[in-house]
């Protein structure tokens, strides 16, 4: 146990990072609109994002190179080689860029459901700042140490805030483990799915890992990190769902919504959790997307510099600078993030076909590759990945 707690890091940055204002504001819409049925798309979403964030780390830690490196150097095709990059580079950087809008806003979603609203303008410059001061030290360690503490403090204010509305829990374990879809809930399942099993923290974790340890000998400890941060991000999430339940109001659109929703049911101590809890993850996810893209853009480019070098800083620096500004602007946060999370369950297929590709490459992975009972795994999850996206674009032309 002492060994876990002195090698933990990268994983719970993997939950930082998915467990978003776009996880809370989902997790809130499924509680609150189909109550404990959608908890078993968490289940599903949990296995496959344990499976494939640990052929990730796999990769990280035996090839000592970002994920996105690794894909380049296994194309041998100029063309298609450059269009993987630029696919990469559009769906990460670009995507993430988006992302931090919606990240910056959760978060000063959640300083509001505590404070006096009339100040949020100033609220996504604090948060923006914040972030700048920890991504710029560009100390793993310190940026690592003040994400597990958030982590913990967002785990914590989530998991209370489920335990107070005092569920049902037979129903909870039927919503787990017996899959139901109820009329129009496939968007907000892919969503689920999508929110949770994110493509750029798959590049993410193969950089963060590489970054912590060095020998083959610790993919012991990196599995361990993996299996027990995700597992209980996956109940922070459930948390969400569960304590959202609770309420029926169609005026719930966010965390910060529900938070007030349950302070006249459970007193102010409900909102204060949920606002403490929506800070975190807000604040968590607006440190790992620039994070996330300058490590992308790192691996694509093939910068061999540290996190302090001027190419590094200038990636996450335009990310931030944008999520300010858009968020400053005041631009309604909920729908971006909801559409933001559609778009990630429609491209992860493309990301995890490329990983289990690599995954299964001897001339990589070596006596690590997969084994068969890994690919039969990871097979079954890409071909549910690749349903729910052609249903999500179905569904978003309405053809569904």
């Amino acid at each position: 146990m002492f060994k876990w707690f002195k090698n933990i890091g990268p994983g719970a940055l993997i939950a930082a990072a998915f467990i978003g204002p776009g996880t809370v504001t989902l997790c809130t819409l499924a509680g609150v609109n189909f109550g404990y049925t959608l908890l078993w798309a968490m289940t599903l979403s949990i296995v496959a994002t344990v499976v494939l964030q640990e052929m990730a780390v796999r990769v990280g830690i035996i090839t000592q190179k970002g994920l996105a490196e690794v894909i380049k150097e296994q194309i041998s095709s100029v063309f298609l080689r450059k269009f993987v990059i630029i696919l990469i580079l559009a769906a990460i950087v670009v995507g993430n860029a988006a992302y931090e809008a919606g990240n910056i806003s959760g978060a000063s979603l959640g300083i509001s459901a505590i404070f006096d609203k009339s100040t949020f303008n100033y609220f996504p410059i604090l948060i923006g700042g914040i972030a700048f001061v920890l991504l710029f030290i560009g100390n793993y360690k310190i940026l690592e140490r003040s994400l597990i503490t958030l982590v913990l403090l967002m785990s914590f204010s989530f998991i209370v805030t489920a335990i107070i509305t005092k569920p049902n829990f037979e129903l909870i374990f039927k919503g787990m483990f017996i899959p139901s879809f109820p009329e129009n809930s496939m968007l907000t399942i892919i969503g689920l799915i999508g929110t949770t099993v994110v493509p750029y923290n798959l590049f993410l974790h193969a950089s963060l890992v590489k970054e912590r340890w060095k020998l083959k000998s610790d993919l012991k400890y990196a599995k361990k990190d993996t299996l027990i941060s995700i597992i209980l991000g996956g109940f922070v999430s459930m948390s969400i769902i569960i304590a959202a339940t609770s309420i029926n109001a169609v005026s719930i659109r966010n965390g910060a919504d529900l938070a007030k929703g349950l302070e006249p049911l459970y007193g102010s101590f409900a909102k204060y959790f949920l606002g403490i809890g929506m800070f975190a993850a807000g604040i968590t996810s607006a440190i790992t997307a620039p994070l996330a893209a300058s490590f992308v853009a790192k691996s694509c480019f093939g910068w061999s510099d540290s996190l302090k070098s001027i190419k590094f800083r200038v990636v996450w620096i335009f990310i931030l600078i944008i999520g300010v500004l858009f968020s400053s602007l005041q631009v309604n946060p909920i729908e971006i993030i909801k559409f933001a999370q559609v778009s990630n369950g429609i491209l992860l297929p493309i990301v995890a076909l490329f990983l289990i590709w690599v995954v299964n490459r001897i001339s990589v992975m070596g006596e690590f590759k997969n084994t068969r009972n890994q690919n039969m795994i990871s097979g079954i999850i890409l071909l549910i990945t690749l349903i729910l996206g052609f249903k999500s674009i179905l569904k978003v032309f309405q053809l569904l």
